[in-house]
């Protein structure tokens, strides 16, 4: 379980590092895993250099129906848990996972923005665990957060991370601020805050937070395999312009209630009675 001081820290910033969340076991099966999508990609990916060993951003994404490793780690590791205790929430759904990987020298930064509009989700109880399969620096593309910004009270419209539209196109909302723009200047508004990462260590984040990180200037492979979870508040909420991998036909989730589906959102974590 985790301290009452990590959970409040929690709350208060929207993001915390837990290090040493999953052990070196994990870690190499990550790893292995990572590869092998790399070898044979799935459906659901973004490659912005295919089969290059340099400036590659690869990401594959809801794999855990058919990955043995990704849908162990989902079923079997401590981080379904730990979601539910940051988050407060009795009970921990599982919505999809991330891997990503970010090869030496790739120029391109992950652009800031907030998760909860690309999801066909709403709830504060929505989180990310980001679990870092090799060590890296925030200046080599570890990841950065606007603290607070989870309680801004904001919904801002997703945007196409490589700038070419897509199923984000439809959506109409609040744009992104520019934090890049102002982040270095003296009257900068925002506090931003990076983690530095060893191999096992998690990072959780609200669904609401700013984030974003910078380009991989480094000589190393990041790896990183990012599971996201539903809490007790999240209700199904199908909207334009939100990832359409998970659709009102895909599902037996009814729009405005909680995701009671469990061959799509199956149920990981429940506390203790």
């Amino acid at each position: 379980m985790l301290s009452a001081e990590t959970r409040a820290a929690f709350e208060r910033d929207g993001v915390v590092k837990i290090p040493g969340a999953v052990d070196g076991d994990w870690v190499a099966r990550i790893l292995e895993d990572a590869q092998a999508a790399l070898d044979d990609p799935g459906p659901w990916i973004t490659d912005t250099n295919p089969g290059a060993s340099t400036d590659r951003l690869f990401t594959t994404r809801y794999r855990w129906q058919h990955a043995p490793l990704i849908r162990d780690f989902v079923f079997s590791s401590p981080i379904a848990g730990m979601a539910a205790s940051l988050t407060g929430s009795t009970g921990m759904r599982f919505y999809f996972d991330h891997l990503l990987v970010k090869e030496p020298f790739t120029s391109a930064p992950t652009p800031w923005h907030q998760d909860i509009g690309y999801w066909p989700f709403l709830g504060r109880q929505i989180i990310s665990a980001w679990v870092a399969a090799t060590a890296s620096r925030v200046s080599h593309s570890s990841l950065e957060f606007v603290k607070g910004s989870h309680r801004w009270d904001a919904y801002y419209a997703p945007e196409s991370f490589d700038g070419e539209g897509g199923w984000t196109d439809d959506f109409k909302g609040e744009p992104m601020p520019d934090i890049e723009a102002v982040r270095h200047r003296g009257d900068c508004p925002y506090e931003i805050v990076g983690f530095d990462v060893e191999p096992g260590d998690a990072i959780f984040f609200s669904a609401w937070i700013v984030h974003g990180a910078p380009a991989n200037v480094g000589r190393d492979r990041r790896v990183a395999l990012s599971t996201r979870w539903l809490g007790d508040d999240a209700v199904w909420h199908p909207h334009p312009g939100c990832d359409p991998t998970v659709t009102e036909g895909d599902t037996t989730a009814v729009p405005g209630e909680y995701p009671a589906d469990d061959e799509r959102f199956p149920l990981v974590y429940q506390q203790p009675s």
